[in-house]
């Protein structure tokens, strides 16, 4: 944690004074004059409160703790993401030195668990500081480690287990969340390397789980074959919030690095665009996304999700990808509603707590993987003309 203190001493607080405390939001919220320059002010607060709360003792985390101090773990990595982009969208030195202090902490390694999807997250910062460093020390432990998979592939059914905690199924892809932690980083590997034999591998295990997990009615994933024919007390099926944002911020992440003659380009960009348009359909009037998608009565703001649906919007109107006018007023009511979760400290309230379903959140929840969003959907929201 050293390096990574050092690195922070030479980072600046912007923190606006027009930053407001988080607060409930059951009516449309304001519309923010400028999204743009809003996006870099208050990705900088929240990336800057959240890097002087890495102190490893993460006490402001309600649940989860130990896996919140896992620096090689899914919750870390999430973060690390997303201030990867916003370091790139922004340039500041000081974020990308955080990033590289941090990988030179944690010998560039991944997490403990060689086939599962959240140890492999952690490398996509890796990947993205080898890309400017040229250092191949960077991506050499994620290099040994996929190329140890791609000489053994698994063949695990995508079936969860009920009641069970190590899944058999988790040596590949059997759960929405883990389409955000590795199949990008499989891409992005090519991408360093110029060997498309990972992005193949990640291309072939994206589409195998898609195929398992998405209700192709409704263009959502369930979150694992547990929610198959599970519904809520009004008989609707379960998609979770999180989770489709896991999924939708994935396919976003793997076409930023994909070659754009890659054969299955065409697939995830049919993909995107089918579920950006179901998921403005199921946006709130207070601009967030509710907790359990098909269920938005009763539903307190949530950040998480909402943070990588702006992303994921505001990415592909920038990207000429969206270009139904109702895309932009989408995210445009998204992002006003994150600024509404930003305390005047920077600090991201309402982030549901860790868990794999819809869960009760309060305005004080916070999490990295919350924040790693948020930074994501400042990172294309200031670059928007919105």
């Amino acid at each position: 944690m050293r390096r990574i203190a050092a690195a922070l001493a030479c980072l600046t607080l912007s923190v606006s004074g027009a930053l407001a405390a988080p607060a409930p939001a059951a009516s449309p919220p304001s519309q923010v004059s400028d999204p743009a320059a809003s996006a870099l002010t208050l990705g900088r607060a929240v990336a800057d409160w959240q890097l002087r709360h890495m102190d490893g003792k993460f006490d402001y985390v309600q649940t989860h703790r130990p896996g919140t101090q896992n620096p090689r773990g899914w919750i870390q990595g999430a973060f690390y993401v997303g201030l990867a982009a916003f370091a790139e969208r922004t340039g500041d030195t000081g974020y990308a030195q955080a990033l590289r202090a941090h990988g030179v902490e944690q010998d560039w390694g991944l997490g403990k668990r060689p086939l599962h999807a959240d140890d492999h997250v952690i490398a996509q910062s890796w990947i993205w500081l080898n890309l400017r460093d040229r250092d191949p020390a960077q991506i050499a432990p994620v290099k040994a480690r996929f190329d140890a998979i791609l000489a053994d592939p698994p063949h695990a059914d995508l079936k969860f287990i009920d009641g069970t905690e190590d899944q058999p199924c988790q040596a590949r892809w059997c759960w929405s969340d883990a389409l955000f932690m590795a199949p990008p980083t499989w891409t992005a590997l090519s991408a360093a390397t110029h060997d498309p034999r990972y992005a193949a591998y990640g291309d072939r295990e994206f589409w195998a789980s898609t195929d398992y997990l998405l209700d192709k009615g409704e263009s959502l994933y369930f979150r694992d074959s547990r929610y198959f024919d599970r519904r809520d007390d009004q008989g609707r099926k379960i998609f979770w919030s999180r989770g489709n944002g896991w999924a939708y911020a994935g396919i976003v992440n793997i076409l930023k690095t994909l070659p754009a003659d890659h054969p299955d380009r065409p697939r995830y960009v049919a993909l995107f665009r089918k579920m950006s348009a179901r998921l403005v359909s199921l946006q709130k009037p207070d601009g967030y996304w509710s907790v359990s998608l098909l269920a938005p009565e009763h539903s307190p703001p949530e950040t998480s999700g909402t943070g990588f649906f702006v992303y994921g919007l505001a990415w592909g109107v920038n990207q000429g990808l969206l270009k139904d006018p109702k895309y932009v007023r989408s995210a445009r009511l998204g992002w006003s509603a994150l600024v509404n979760a930003v305390a005047s400290d920077g600090k991201l309230g309402w982030v549901q707590q860790v868990g794999y379903a819809p869960d009760h959140v309060e305005a004080g929840d916070t999490q990295l993987y919350g924040s790693g969003a948020f930074l994501l959907a400042a990172s294309e929201v200031s670059r928007s003309r919105f």
